[in-house]
């Protein structure tokens, strides 16, 4: 299909090839991705506006070789806003795309970035995150619902803590918690000492449920708390983005209630949401991962972790 010019809020920009199928086995096509990008965006657009953008773009579908691309392409719109973070091992700035309007999401959309992974900060203060993340990741044959469990386990300790914390499944097979904080804090000392703390006890208390290694062999059957995702250097996939899997699933966000019944009827399709799923639930619940924008907490002394 030959490129379209559309309309977005007033920006003019070229789409292409809207009926390629980025999905094959469910059909789902780049005009489906774009559509979905653009029914989600008033709650999406919050998440992004301000946070460095990494695309993980699929130009031949989720099937096809895929490429990580943090500088933001050169042949980008004029008004495609970026933010420069220095990087060591370019030794020096990096021009990252920021979406924080509908035309760029479109853009963003239409290179095929299925996937949008941000940072756990805001552009213009990169070395203060505004949540701490624990990316629960399942090793086989353990799935979802081991991640459920000890999402609970977890949710115990924070409520002692005095803290609240949102959930979301990864779209692909685990599932986040992310403790808002919208304070001063930095990540070395910080968060990621704070969730290393977190990870090793919970190793500690269920060491047949929990790992906080990475190594492979020590995974299996196990649940791996992965706190190394704090820090300026990483990212994390954003909420309500696609991922390139066989079926055009969501990072969701999921009550604590989805959550114990998940754990209670050991069912991992529970927690399973497609893209048309998600913007059902939207209009339902509204958003769910909405505190993760304003509540503001303070991480209490490691001892009492």
């Amino acid at each position: 299909m030959a490129d379209t010019t559309v309309a977005v809020e007033g920006r003019q920009l070229k789409v292409s090839n809207l009926d390629k199928v980025l999905y094959p086995e469910v059909g789902f096509t780049k005009g489906e991705v774009i559509a979905y990008y653009q029914r989600i965006a008033p709650v999406l657009l919050p998440h992004l506006a301000g946070r460095p953008l990494t695309l993980k773009r699929y130009p031949n579908g989720v099937d096809d070789k895929f490429f990580y691309e943090k500088r933001c392409p050169s042949h980008r719109p004029e008004w495609v806003h970026t933010v420069e973070i220095y990087s060591d091992r370019n030794k020096g700035k990096i021009p990252y795309c920021v979406v924080d309007d509908l035309p760029t999401l479109v853009w963003v959309a239409n290179l095929a970035s299925l996937e949008l992974h941000t940072s756990l900060s805001l552009g213009a203060d990169i070395l203060r995150p505004t949540m701490l993340v624990f990316d629960l990741d399942p090793g086989p044959p353990a799935d979802i619902v081991q991640c459920c469990r000890v999402a609970l386990r977890l949710r115990a300790l924070f409520d002692r803590m005095g803290l609240h914390a949102v959930a979301k499944t990864s779209g692909s097979k685990g599932l986040q918690l992310y403790v808002p904080l919208n304070t001063d804090i930095g990540y070395d000392g910080g968060t990621k000492d704070f969730a290393l703390a977190v990870a090793q006890s919970m190793e500690k208390a269920v060491p047949d449920e929990v790992v906080s290694s990475m190594k492979k062999e020590l995974r299996p059957g196990k649940v791996l708390i992965d706190w190394s995702q704090n820090d300026e250097h990483k990212t994390t996939v954003s909420v309500y983005s696609l991922r390139a899997k066989a079926r055009p699933t969501v990072s969701t966000p999921v009550t604590w209630d989805e959550i114990e019944t998940c754990a209670d009827e050991g069912d991992p399709e529970l927690l399973v949401f497609t893209a048309d799923d998600v913007v059902a639930r939207v209009e339902e619940h509204g958003d769910l991962f909405e505190p993760a924008l304003t509540l503001q907490q303070e991480l209490p002394a490691l001892s009492s972790t």
